[in-house]
């Protein structure tokens, strides 16, 4: 499951990732983030931003986006700092 959101016309976010614990290692994550991904190229956004968590159990995750090429960056949007979210992005 996944959602791209808008943020205004040029920049979304990623929205609630997650892949069924049956499903898990089997690269849907991968086919997921690249379809969000090439949805939001078609939006024509420039940016794509997302929040994830940071405890150890998040760590998967966020390897997974920076092997997509998103950076850690400040709070977006309505977001703020906080020690338990970690905020990435990614130019398109």
């Amino acid at each position: 499951v996944g959602a791209l959101k808008a943020l205004n016309a040029i920049e979304g976010e990623i929205k609630s990732m997650r892949t069924s614990s049956s499903y898990l290692r089997q690269g849907i994550a991968a086919k997921l983030l690249t379809h969000i991904i090439e949805q939001a190229t078609l939006r024509g956004y420039k940016k794509l931003s997302l929040e994830t968590g940071t405890a150890k159990a998040f760590l998967p995750a966020q390897k997974l986006y920076t092997l997509f090429g998103f950076n850690e960056c400040e709070p977006f949007a309505d977001y703020e700092l906080d020690p338990y979210s970690l905020f990435m992005s990614k130019g398109l």
